[in-house]
């Protein structure tokens, strides 16, 4: 097999995660950092991409290396670890889903007409992605991710080519320095950066993702070819919430427009004033690439808590043991069977329901369950990468496999880093005058 064949069967896990991680985070937060701070916060951005880099790449490099997913990782370092895992996925599965599924609805409103509410559309996007899910398993969702994906990134960037000329490069402020945030500056900030690009707990769901694409193309990945399929995704999402901070910066800040609390104002806005700055021509480009960037995202949002589910469920009964098999394995071990899809569909009902109604409560306001769901992430944040480091240095993990010493101490610094964010918010949140 040549090598360029070998990576196409490889390539997938890495799009869904920018599938997953270009959504709220950019749509959403970018928007309104660049509506409000210009350029100010460019830098956090860029550093919490930076920062949570060596996390992330730690997980399909697991799954590449022992065959294993990040669950079976914890489970070896102790039943703790799975069940801390699984307590932080039961405390913020809720909010994340509802989170993105209301940004995407509103858009739904904006964009399809007044014919059902935002919680209508919330509903209706919740059963479609579900059924897409649920009856097409991992070949529906890579296949329509990739074509998503790709449509929304081409979408992003020629609107952000068009808004270029439309910002003030000479006076739009270019560093907002912590010293000078007050409280609310500083919360936005943790929520900004905790889906900054995304969620660090979205590594289990990648590791199973790649164990996936390994059982749909028959083809055992090496671990350079899954760290070159990340990397893809990973730049890529780091480029396109570079574009979101250009395009509200371009059409929002200094312009006195105060961010739309409720979810279809919110989408009619980013709409209404892209089409007003750049021209009605852009409508399509900018409507095309809002939905896509949220429709991809609820997509694998929906997918990706019950298959970590049904493989928590699994690893807590012992049915699925790891490392499975060595890297260069070419014959691949049956998947495991023990909660079955049932737990998988279970699950899927469980979460759309629960969010749903926690939907019911925060329809009125996004920025309020968009905050509580990133802040959240953000606190988390230093524990699953812990945990993710511990993984790939652990004896599980064949020697040529783990990380470069230099990777393993940038992913240390990455650790300290996030750790020192978290209890800084703690204490501007609950300690501070």
């Amino acid at each position: 097999m040549s090598a360029s064949s070998s990576f196409r069967k490889a390539l997938g896990p890495g799009l869904l995660f920018a599938g997953t991680a270009v959504g709220v985070s950019h749509l959403v937060q970018s928007t309104r950092a660049g509506a409000v701070y210009g350029l100010g916060l460019v830098v956090f951005i860029l550093l919490a991409n930076l920062l949570k880099y060596p996390a992330f790449a730690f997980a399909p490099r697991y799954a590449a290396a022992t065959g294993a997913s990040l669950v079976e990782a914890y489970r070896q370092q102790g039943r703790w670890a799975v069940v801390l895992y699984a307590l932080v996925t039961a405390g913020t599965m809720f909010a994340v889903q509802a989170a993105v599924v209301i940004v995407t609805a509103g858009l739904a409103q904006a964009l399809f007409g007044d014919a059902l509410s935002v919680l209508g559309y919330a509903v209706a996007l919740t059963l479609i992605t579900a059924l897409l899910n649920g009856v097409g398993s991992f070949a529906v969702l890579d296949r329509v991710i990739k074509a998503v994906v790709l449509l929304l990134s081409i979408a992003t960037l020629a609107a952000t080519v068009a808004v270029i000329p439309s910002i003030a490069w000479s006076t739009i402020p270019w560093l907002t320095t912590p010293g000078s945030m007050a409280p609310a500056d500083v919360f936005f900030l943790a929520a900004l950066v905790g889906w900054m690009p995304t969620a660090l707990d979205i590594g289990v769901w990648h590791s199973l993702w790649t164990l996936a694409r390994r059982e749909q193309t028959g083809h055992a990945p090496t671990v350079r070819e899954v760290a070159l399929d990340f990397d893809i995704g990973y730049i890529g999402t780091a480029v396109l919430a570079l574009c979101f901070v250009l395009l509200g910066a371009g059409v929002m800040y200094g312009k006195g427009v105060a961010i739309a609390e409720s979810p279809g104002g919110f989408a009619s806005q980013v709409i209404a004033l892209y089409t007003e700055n750049l021209g009605a021509w852009t409508r399509p480009i900018i409507a095309t690439a809002a939905f896509g960037v949220m429709f991809s995202t609820v997509l694998t949002v929906v997918d990706g808590f019950p298959r970590a589910i049904q493989r928590l469920v699994d690893s807590l009964r012992g049915a699925v043991k790891g490392p499975l098999i060595p890297r260069d394995a070419e014959a691949l071990a049956p998947p495991p069977q023990a909660g079955g899809r049932g737990v998988y569909f279970a699950a899927l009902a469980v979460l759309g329901g629960g969010s749903l109604v926690l939907l019911a409560f925060f329809s009125g306001s996004l920025k309020g369950l968009v905050d509580l769901a990133t802040t959240l992430s953000f606190l988390t944040a230093p524990v699953f990468a812990i945990l993710n480091h511990r993984a790939v240095t652990s004896r599980g993990m064949p020697l040529e496999c783990r990380p470069s010493r230099a990777l393993r101490r940038f992913s240390a610094i990455g650790i300290l880093f996030q750790a020192i964010f978290a209890l800084a918010y703690l204490w501007v949140r609950f300690l501070s005058g």
